[in-house]
């Protein structure tokens, strides 16, 4: 018997056929062809600017393109939408990036520098590079990034070269724009051979960007550098050809197809740049910054593309140690990308990598999952801080945002002062994802919980051969802070809500109380019972012992109180509530007030080995919560409960 098929499903391929005929009904559409005339004529007058784009303006446009919907921010902000969605935690090494290509468009010298994206590996280059290549593809099939080039050539090269050297004054005069390009010897070739000189007989097409059919996007990888051929970025001599046409001269008999040629008018990423011969990187730089490159039997060749570049450090640095190397490095701009430092940011990175991934899809992970592997990874590559007071765990915390009690919002800012090349080393997110995968083929139960996930990081550890006896005790010690620190706080704050009705009402009625009486105790008045009417002094007491639950000291009450109540009234005048997330201390600091008083219940009810049917209700209710409100699963809630009862019974 055929399985059913659901009307949803037969409607849903339905929609992707359609979707898919729309598509290639629309590319057949946008498809022109003509004579340079005709282009001169019909097209170049709709928007001459346009078409006089150079390389590094054309990427320019794209990315402001992809930014278009985000009205109120400045074009810097705009031109990072299209990182967004994929790449987290490296806002100022893309904002860098996406300043290097305005400056650029903007004619600045800039242009005529090689980009270079330096870090480690698994760190978001290559991410950033593949973004750009088919961001740059969509692009060119938009009427805003049309592009038309001399039909057949092999560099894709504008129609608008054509125009020779003593008409392109009265060109500018006529439509407003300079033209950069020169005719390439393949393209003067068949102008002079198939149309006897006349430019406006030669074919013009519109073209789409594209890697796979080599159009505008190249990419070039040295796999072995000692063999490497430079024929295989500027072509050679064919010599098939040769005895055909008679001639090792004749454009006809040279192999168009390098990478230099098929990346023209767009871009070229260049894979391990510093692995490559010298003859590469002179040929390269050159490019950049002269716009054309030379080979044997023919004058300069133009050439405009942008050349995105990655390397590791260990390849950079041994780069820097040759002196000959400094006028090639100042040829180029050299943008740090580092891993992420911010554990939320590193979190959505593993999110990303395992919602991709076929073994994730029927595998429940716990809530803390991904977090606790991303404070481990974030914790291997932070310096260790000087500062008297200030431990790697609060550190951590403030590069994710945390409230610290003596350390100001802006110590975000000295610290990364302090250790500008963190981030530059440490564990990849490819390890921890690897990790997880280890774990997760280990077990039957479909489910992952932090622990389990710290126990599967630590055989990783064990069992890598590259890193000797020292660094592993380190990465060990990073998982003994991850737990003790981070894990063992989240899940006692799951715990401990999953004990309420309705935590968040109970919650909030408390933050009410507690601000009602330091509102009192700072204007030194009297509060008045609700229900009584009756006076009384304010309740210190009770102040106290929200505050001594996130360790406020009695002399630091005072500036504290103040604090939480500036936030309240920012808050009442913006027209909002001031609410528990308005404030991650005073959140920490509620949560421990509320559990310090059913701590000795939850003791009671899993204190026992056999609980009686009272306690066993009692204990199905909190993981039934744990589960419906805070994302663990049977076997996880399970687990995170008996583990915080275990904690309980060490305190």
């Amino acid at each position: 018997m055929q399985p059913e098929t659901s009307n949803t499903d037969s409607d849903r391929r339905s929609t992707f056929i359609e979707s898919l005929s729309a598509f290639g009904r629309q590319h057949r559409a946008q498809h022109w062809e003509g004579t340079f005339g005709d282009f001169l004529h019909n097209i170049l007058p709709n928007n001459p600017a346009a078409f006089t784009r150079a390389s590094h303006q054309y990427i320019w446009d794209m990315l402001r393109w992809y930014g278009r919907e985000r009205t109120g921010d400045d074009d810097t902000a705009r031109a990072q939408e299209l990182f967004r969605p994929e790449l987290f935690g490296i806002d100022e090494p893309l904002a860098r990036v996406v300043d290097y290509f305005k400056a650029a468009a903007a004619g600045s010298d800039v242009g005529r520098r090689l980009l270079l994206l330096l870090g480690p590996p698994s760190g978001g280059k290559s991410t950033l590079a593949i973004l750009l290549k088919r961001a740059l593809e969509e692009y060119s099939r938009t009427d805003d990034g049309a592009l038309y080039a001399i039909k057949g050539s092999p560099m894709h090269e504008s129609p608008l070269n054509l125009v020779p050297a003593s008409l392109r004054g009265p060109f500018r005069e006529t439509y407003g724009v300079d033209i950069n390009g020169e005719l390439s010897p393949w393209a003067r070739d068949r102008l002079e051979r198939e149309y006897q000189g006349d430019y406006l007989r030669v074919p013009v097409e519109r073209v789409f960007l594209s890697e796979a059919m080599r159009v505008g996007v190249g990419t070039y990888a040295p796999h072995d550098p000692t063999t490497a051929d430079i024929a295989d970025l500027v072509g050679s001599v064919d010599l098939s050809k040769v005895a055909e046409v008679g001639d090792e001269g004749d454009p006809r008999v040279w192999s168009w197809s390098g990478a230099v040629y098929a990346a023209s008018r767009g871009m070229l990423e260049m894979i391990e740049i510093l692995k490559v011969k010298r003859e590469f990187l002179y040929l390269l730089l050159t490019l950049t910054q002269e716009k054309n490159v030379k080979v044997s039997r023919f004058p300069l060749i133009h050439l405009d593309e942008t050349i995105l570049a990655h390397t590791n450090l260990a390849e950079f640095n041994k780069f820097l140690q040759e002196k000959e190397n400094e006028a090639l490095l100042d040829r180029m701009v050299i943008i740090k990308v580092p891993y992420a430092l911010s554990y939320n940011d590193e979190a959505r990175i593993y999110q990303k990598l395992v919602s991709g991934a076929p073994a994730f899809r029927h595998v429940h992970l716990d809530p803390h999952v991904l977090k606790l592997a991303a404070v481990f990874a974030i914790l291997t590559r932070l310096a260790k801080p000087e500062r008297e007071g200030l431990d790697v765990a609060k550190k951590l915390r403030i590069y994710a945002g945390e409230s610290i009690e003596g350390f100001a919002e802006t110590e975000l800012t000295h610290l990364k002062a302090e250790s500008p090349d963190e981030g530059l080393s440490g564990v990849s997110p490819r390890f921890v994802v690897n990790a997880i995968s280890n774990a997760i083929t280990r077990s039957d139960a479909k489910s992952l919980t932090s622990m389990e996930l710290l126990l599967a990081l630590k055989d990783s550890i064990d069992s890598d051969a590259r890193m000797d006896a020292k660094q592993k005790k380190l990465w060990m010690d990073h998982l003994v802070v991850a737990r003790k620190e981070f894990y063992n706080r989240w899940v006692k704050e799951d715990v401990h809500r999953s004990m309420f009705a309705s935590f968040e009402q109970e919650a909030q009625q408390l933050l009410e109380k507690y601000l009602d009486e330091v509102e009192a105790s700072l204007d030194q008045r009297k509060v008045t019972d609700p229900i009584t009417g009756e006076t009384r002094p304010p309740d210190e007491r009770f102040l106290r012992s929200v505050e001594e639950k996130i360790k406020v000291s009695d002399s630091g009450k005072q500036s504290f109180r103040q604090e939480v109540v500036r936030k309240a009234m920012v808050t009442f005048k913006a027209g909002e509530k001031f609410s528990l997330d308005r404030h991650a201390r005073m959140h920490e600091a509620i949560e421990q007030y509320l559990f310090a008083e059913r701590r000795d219940v939850l003791r009671l009810v899993t204190s026992s080995a056999r609980p009686d049917d009272d306690a066993q209700k009692k204990i199905s209710a909190v993981q039934q919560r744990m589960i419906a409100e805070y994302g663990y699963d049977e076997h996880s809630a399970k687990e995170a409960l008996n583990y915080v009862t275990t904690l309980l019974s060490q305190e």
